[in-house]
């Protein structure tokens, strides 16, 4: 499927508007990205707060970590074997090592107090219509203004009045409100239900960010930036828009900027 007829999604969307030429390098050109400690400590993090949530909250602290050091491993390892210079790998701060052993030692840390968190804050996980599990890693695939979209909510909460609350799980800085305000436009449109919050897990902080109001986000401001987004990527359109955040971008060693 070519990039011009495969269904979008919330990360190549903010891609496109980050750096449409990062969007078409990585996207179109496939320049192979450079290695990052941070994407294997996102996705361990992940995978283990997900198995955590699945056991219904009864899998151990210990087990959770456990889950979270064998995966960030093996992603790291594996990515060790094809850029063994580390170097060359980005890095926030610190040599590529360096922060390689800093994130294995923090997300374990981040991984237990999600489960003492957790076991302080009961939670009631939603369950969709005709699913066997509950709603954690909730696949979606709706049509926005014409566009197809599609993509992964963490979590959906179950709120005491019925309502929903979809909730992205982060272990870094960056927050986006486009995805959460997709989630639960999505949620309305695939399964009929009132979402009026979403919020974050913040595992830097080892709390809940304060709810954002989903009530009056309609699906015509969520199909908006989709429908650019598309008819972009359609017509070509992938300009660059150099700034901050080039020191962190995985394609930046093929960029014509970087290079001039």
């Amino acid at each position: 499927m070519s990039i011009e007829t495969q269904p979008r999604s919330v990360s190549q969307t903010q891609q496109w508007e980050q750096c449409g030429h990062r969007f078409y390098l990585q996207r179109i050109e496939r320049v192979p990205t450079l290695k990052a400690s941070w994407s294997h400590h996102g996705t361990a993090f992940h995978a283990a707060v997900e198995a955590y949530e699945l056991s219904q909250r009864t899998m151990s602290a210990d087990e959770a970590v456990d889950l979270f050091s064998d995966r960030y491993s093996t992603l790291v390892n594996t990515d060790l074997e094809q850029e063994p210079d580390t170097d060359k790998w980005l890095a926030a701060g610190l040599p590529g090592g360096d922060d390689i052993e800093r994130r294995y030692r923090l997300g374990q840390e981040q991984v237990r107090s999600y489960v003492e968190w957790a076991e302080a804050h009961p939670t009631k996980t939603w369950k969709a219509p005709g699913e066997d599990k509950p709603a954690v890693e909730l696949y979606f695939h709706v049509n926005f203004g014409g566009v197809n979209v599609r993509g992964f909510i963490d979590q959906v909460i179950e709120e005491p009045d019925g309502t929903l609350r979809a909730r992205d799980w982060k272990t870094g800085t960056t927050k986006s409100r486009f995805q959460l305000e997709t989630y639960s436009v999505a949620l309305r449109k695939a399964y009929g239900v009132e979402v009026n919050r979403a919020d974050w897990y913040l595992a830097k902080s080892g709390g809940l960010s304060r709810p954002l109001k989903m009530d009056s986000v309609t699906e015509e401001q969520v199909a908006a930036r989709f429908v650019a987004m598309d008819e972009g990527v359609k017509a070509g359109n992938f300009p660059a828009k150099p700034g901050f955040q080039c020191r962190f971008c995985d394609v930046s060693h093929a960029c014509f900027l970087s290079q001039s």
